[in-house]
C-alpha cells in the first residue's frame, strides 16, 4: 500500500519486498477495493475471509444449476458455460462458475445439484478426466492437392468460404454422417449417408448440400486422406472449389472439424447406429450447433455469422 501510494510500479515494490512483480501484480487485482484503490487492512480482511473453509459450494444454487443442466443437456461444454454467465451475469457473481468447478463437480465432488449423470453429456462421454487416443483405420490414397496448397487466407481465416469435411463414423464402421464446417464462422451442414460412406454417396450429399451456397461461400474443402473422397475430381468440378488433402496422420490440419466432430459426439455417440438419423433429425441438431454462442466468435453464434455474409452478398 505504501509503495502504491509512493507511485511505485509492482517491479519497484517487488524488488523491496524479494517477491517477483506478478506476485505484487496479482495481489493488487486480487484485493482492490472497487474504486481501484489498494488498501491493506481491507485486503488483509478480504484474503482471511477468502482462506476460510469450508467455502460454500456455488453449485447450491439452484438457478445456476438449472442453467447449468439445461444447456449440458444440448452439448455446451463446461468452458461455454462458464464464458455464458460471465457475459450474462456481469454483475451478479452468485451466477457465475468456472469451467474447473463444473468439471470438478461431475468428475470429482458429489456435492451440489447436478445431476449424477450430466458427465454423460459432455462431447467425450468419459467416466474420467483422461486422454485418449485414436487410430485411424479407413483407406487412404495419395493422387491429391495437398493442403499446403491450399491459399494463405483460408489460414488465417480472412476470407469465407473454406470449408473442412470429414465423416462421423457409427458401429462397427457400417454407418456415417458427413460434417463440413466453414472456417470463418464454424457454420456446420451435416451430411445424410443413410445407406453407406462410399465415394460416390459422398460425392452426391456434398454436392447437393454445398451447391445451394452462394459461389463466394464454397472457395475450397479440406478433407482426410479416407477412401470415402475418392470422386473428390467430381466434387471439385461440380462446386467448382478445390479440394485439399491433409497429410497422412494428421487430422490438426483441420482442427475446425476436428473440433466440430467431438462436439456433435453429444447427439452422435460412438457405437451408435447413425442411419436411424432422418435428414430432418440432422437439420434440427445442426440448428442447435448453429445457434450455440461461440468464444471464438465474440459469443456470436454460427448461424448469425453465415447469415450476415449471405445478407452482405444479397
Amino acid at each position: 500500500m505504501r509503495g502504491l501510494d509512493a507511485g511505485l510500479s509492482c517491479a519497484a515494490i517487488g524488488r523491496r519486498l524479494g517477491r517477483d512483480r506478478s506476485v505484487i501484480w496479482r495481489e493488487v487485482q486480487r484485493n482492490r477495493l472497487p474504486d481501484g484503490d489498494y488498501h491493506a487492512l481491507m485486503a488483509d480482511t478480504r484474503a482471511a475471509e477468502r482462506a476460510r473453509r469450508p467455502k460454500a459450494f456455488k453449485l447450491d444454487n439452484r438457478r445456476l444449476c438449472h442453467s447449468v443442466t439445461s444447456w449440458m443437456d444440448d452439448g455446451w461444454s463446461p468452458q461455454l458455460i462458464s464464458t455464458v454467465l460471465a457475459r450474462d451475469f456481469a454483475d451478479d457473481k452468485l451466477m457465475q462458475v468456472s469451467h474447473e468447478t463444473l468439471y470438478q463437480s461431475l468428475y470429482v465432488q458429489t456435492r451440489g445439484q447436478l445431476r449424477a449423470d450430466l458427465s454423460k453429456r459432455l462431447s467425450t462421454h468419459r467416466a474420467v478426466r483422461k486422454p485418449r487416443t485414436q487410430t485411424e483405420r479407413r483407406g487412404k490414397f495419395t493422387d491429391v492437392i495437398t493442403i499446403s496448397q491450399r491459399p494463405a487466407e483460408a489460414a488465417d481465416r480472412a476470407v469465407p468460404g473454406h470449408w473442412e469435411g470429414d465423416l462421423i463414423i457409427g458401429a462397427r464402421g457400417a454407418s456415417a454422417i458427413g460434417t463440413l464446417v466453414e472456417r470463418s464462422t464454424r457454420f456446420t451442414i451435416l451430411l445424410h449417408l443413410p445407406l453407406d460412406h462410399h465415394a460416390e454417396t459422398v460425392a452426391t450429399a456434398m454436392i447437393e448440400a454445398m451447391s445451394e451456397l452462394p459461389h463466394h461461400l464454397r472457395r475450397s474443402v479440406a478433407w482426410d486422406r479416407g477412401s470415402e473422397m475418392a470422386g473428390w475430381q467430381d466434387i471439385s468440378l461440380q462446386l467448382q472449389a478445390p479440394v485439399y488433402f491433409c497429410d497422412p496422420h494428421s487430422p490438426w490440419q483441420r482442427g475446425t472439424n476436428e473440433n466440430t466432430n467431438r462436439l456433435l459426439r453429444h447427439w452422435f455417440e460412438k457405437g451408435a447406429d447413425l442411419s436411424t438419423y432422418t435428414p430432418d433429425d440432422l437439420k434440427i441438431i445442426a440448428a442447435k450447433l448453429n445457434s450455440r454462442p461461440r468464444p471464438t466468435l465474440d459469443l456470436d453464434t454460427p448461424a448469425q455469422r453465415m447469415a450476415a455474409l449471405i445478407s452482405q452478398a444479397a
